[in-house]
């Protein structure tokens, strides 16, 4: 069958045959229709995050959107190794699959799970979130970013403020402030903790944060000065600034209510997870939230993967199966 193959450690895919899957005991055989690239799924398929468990060759792909044998439209996540989202066939746990609702093509569902699911998991399950609260969103104008500015409207936040290095696409997002930074100007990140302390001072509940780094240091400095009472919940979500360690003086911590926390694999269970994208896939088959996305075919998968993350690349995959499918809706 057709796929995307990683031949070995940090390599990009390429197109080319491998194997048809065969599903055995609670696998399940999913004939594949689209599959979205995220940040994690390109390092996880390239043995590069923390975690990766794959040897070598493997396809590429940790979720997508399919068909079962029967028909069904489904969501998937975590295929069998060293077999990935990016082929014309998957086997998977029958334990990691969604049902799609009607109203959500397959390229929206492919692209939509993976940024807003971080996003609906980090405010609920990591933050507590509650209707009413300040989100402060550090990194707004990516995929998962935007969605956080939707999903955080959706549950009924209070206030939203947004921040990232693009003050134009920050006015265009949804929220109630925005905040740009330059960190490579002058004083960069004193001049962002300078720029945050006034809308701080008015009070944050939670802080989702998609960059980490100097900037996020510049964050919890700026909520330490603010001497707020109320416990300030920091998820840690992601690192797009490419900074994966950062100087933190304990004062920070000590001298603040700040509660830092991080959401993602083994900090949120899978079935939390699956719980969130449910919840997702409801909410975008309603028009309540949406994202931009770019169509590569299979065939294109190295321009795919050199592709910005935002609009959403989506991976389309004419499945190899039976001449009688078709999709139930």
């Amino acid at each position: 069958m057709q796929a995307a193959i990683v031949k070995e450690m940090g390599a990009i895919p390429v197109f080319g045959q491998f194997d048809s899957p065969v599903a055995t005991g609670r696998q399940v055989l999913i004939y594949v229709s689209a599959a979205a690239l995220s940040r994690v799924s390109k390092f996880r398929s390239m043995g590069l995050h923390y975690s990766s468990e794959a040897s070598f060759p493997i396809i590429a792909g940790i979720d997508g959107v399919g068909a079962l044998e029967d028909g069904t439209r489904v969501y998937f996540a975590l295929p069998t190794a060293p077999y990935g989202s990016l082929a014309e066939q998957t086997i998977v746990n029958e334990k990691w699959i969604v049902r799609l609702p009607d109203g959500i093509d397959d390229v929206t569902a492919a692209a939509i799970a993976n940024p807003a699911m971080s996003s609906w998991a980090a405010l609920l399950f990591r933050a507590r979130f509650q209707s009413g609260q300040t989100v402060l969103i550090h990194g707004a104008t990516g995929a998962s970013g935007s969605l956080a500015v939707q999903i955080a409207r959706h549950l009924g936040a209070g206030k939203i403020i947004v921040t990232g290095r693009d003050l134009f696409k920050l006015q265009a997002l949804e929220a109630d402030e925005a905040i740009a930074f330059d960190l490579t100007a002058n004083n960069g990140a004193k001049r962002f903790e300078a720029a945050l302390e006034p809308t701080i001072a008015e009070g944050v509940d939670v802080v989702l944060d998609y960059l980490w780094g100097d900037s996020a240091v510049a964050i919890m400095s700026a909520i330490a000065k603010s001497r707020a009472q109320n416990t300030v919940r920091f998820v840690s979500i992601g690192t797009a600034a490419g900074e994966e360690n950062i100087a933190l003086p304990s004062s920070i911590l000590r001298s603040s209510t700040i509660e830092l926390l991080g959401s993602g694999d083994k900090s949120v269970s899978k079935s939390d997870m699956l719980l969130a994208v449910k919840s997702i896939f409801e909410l975008a088959a309603a028009g309540k939230i949406r994202i931009a996305t770019t169509e590569f075919a299979l065939e294109n998968i190295e321009a795919a993967w050199r592709a910005p993350l935002t609009p959403r690349p989506v991976v389309r995959i004419q499945p190899n199966g039976p001449a009688t499918l078709q999709y139930r809706r």
